[in-house]
């Protein structure tokens, strides 16, 4: 472990090989970093607000060894990146999530699997859990559940525990040896009962399924839900009665599936949310069909009188044609061009009458919520501003107000990156955007990160506080706040 403000300028040892000199997501701000580092009282301009007590975390993709073959952004191992804040000083960490999969290559055994830009099997030998097909990374999101992290992957891998005070990885999480099969990304934890509520789905088969672990880490709830066909959901609604599952129009294409690659489309059929009871059974789901769109992330849901309101951000075209320069990696790099923009549905559960409803045009993902709220109803709502450029970038934050649409901006330094922020709210906080917004910010010139912390009342006021890094933040995927105060740790 590294503990040595020399880090502040050290990059990577990864060599590009072959093909992978024209992956853009394995270099600037997208390419991995080396070391494991620990460093405490870090220095601060500004000041850190003594009542800011906790740790933000963000989670990414960080291949331990350098890629041979085709290599999607996706495939990295997991890394957790997290700075803990205490009476005013705060520490950074980062660690690779010790999933199962990085444990046998690290020991020079064959896991039989790959990445998602080659052919997979319909099930690995020695899987326990169903169809676990790729390499399990647990790269995508963290979730904060009874005093500690859950690391998870998109695809529908195994839950990794990881100590949310030192990063250290605990294991893979069972729930007692009752998970019957996977859990996804983008689960949510309801802040009253503490149960955390998730989805898995099938890669080839017609059915998905939604979860309920107590606060006690318990299994108390595990369905199955029916499909016209096998379907790519990527997140979920939760509100205090209800989970909203989604039936998407993006699935397989025919070749995808008869030949196992990830090969999708967009399919000519509407979209669907389904509403279940989340202690219900699968057959109570309720359907409810909408014009074809896309969604990536679910920024909050809650219940009003007879509607379920579901508020995410919806895909647009964002009008990228494809780059020779990225060679294989062409179609990737479009994909990931996320144009998204912030949309409301209401599903009257009386009427079966869907009400949809534009919040602003402005481009931006990655939303986040004081997670106090959720499955509340929410005011507040935080994203990242999207770059207008084709590799993804996250060039500024914007607060939205998401009953009236109205919009605080935030913008980095030109050339800097960010990275999904989180809320945090201050200590003895009663209203809802009473609190702060941090979020990690690269410098891919120089090869330098820091962390900016924003009072959430006076948003475009710039930061209260900016920490320097003594080790370079890659960009990367979802995190979350983790309380001082909620946080069980061995240490």
């Amino acid at each position: 472990m590294a503990d040595d403000a020399t880090l502040a300028s050290r990059l990577p040892n990864t060599t590009l090989i072959g093909v992978n000199e024209m992956n853009p997501y394995l270099q600037g701000l997208y390419a991995p970093v080396s070391a494991e580092t620990t460093a405490l009282d870090l220095p601060v301009i500004g000041e850190i607000p003594r009542d800011l007590h906790g740790a933000f975390v963000r989670n990414g993709p960080n291949p331990a060894q350098s890629p041979e073959g085709l290599h999607h952004w996706f495939d990295g191992d997991g890394m957790v990146h997290a700075i803990y804040f205490e009476n005013g000083k705060a520490e950074y960490r980062n660690r690779w999530v010790g999933t199962a999969d990085l444990q046998a290559e690290r020991a020079g055994r064959d896991i039989g699997a790959g990445g998602v830009l080659l052919p997979s099997a319909r099930a690995r030998a020695g899987s326990t859990r169903g169809d676990l097909v790729y390499k399990d990374t647990a790269n995508t999101d963290l979730v904060f559940h009874n005093g500690s992290l859950m690391a998870l992957w998109y695809i529908s891998g195994k839950p990794v525990r990881v100590d949310a005070r030192t990063l250290e990885t605990i294991g893979d999480e069972s729930f007692g040896r009752a998970l019957p099969r996977h859990v996804s990304a983008h689960g949510k934890v309801d802040p009253k009962t503490g149960e955390f509520c998730f989805f898995d789905y099938s890669l080839y088969e017609p059915w998905m399924t939604f979860g309920v672990v107590d606060a006690h880490n318990q299994l108390t709830n595990f369905q199955k839900v029916d499909l016209p066909g096998p379907r790519l959901p990527h997140d979920m609604g939760l509100t205090e009665n209800y989970i909203i599952l989604h039936d998407l129009p993006v699935v397989f294409t025919e070749g995808g599936l008869r030949n196992s690659q990830w090969q999708i489309k967009v399919a000519d059929q509407p979209a669907r949310f389904g509403v279940v009871p989340k202690n219900g059974r699968g057959d109570q789901i309720r359907w409810f069909e909408t014009e074809t769109c896309y969604i990536y992330h679910v920024v909050n849901s809650w219940e009003d009188g007879d509607e379920v309101v579901m508020t995410a951000c919806m895909m647009t075209p964002n009008g990228f044609a494809p780059n020779p320069a990225y060679g294989p990696y062409a179609a990737m790099v479009n994909v990931l061009a996320l144009n998204a923009v912030p949309v409301e549905w209401r599903m009257n559960m009386v009427t079966g009458e869907v009400k949809k409803r534009i919040l602003d045009d402005r481009i931006g993902e990655f939303p986040v919520v004081n997670l106090d709220y959720t499955g509340r109803k929410t005011r507040w709502s935080y994203h990242v501003s999207m770059a207008p450029e084709q590799l993804q970038r996250f060039d500024g934050l914007y607060k939205y107000d998401l009953g009236t649409g109205a919009t605080q901006t935030h913008r980095f330094a030109p050339g800097m990156g960010g990275s999904e922020p989180a809320f945090a709210p201050r200590v003895g906080a009663v209203e809802e955007d009473d609190g702060y917004v941090i979020v990690f910010v690269t410098d891919a010139a120089e090869g330098t990160s820091e962390v900016q912390v924003l009072n959430a009342r006076d948003f475009e006021a710039g930061p209260v506080a900016r920490i320097p890094l003594p080790a370079r933040v890659p960009a990367g995927f979802h995190g979350t706040w983790a309380p001082g105060d909620q946080i069980r740790t061995a240490a």
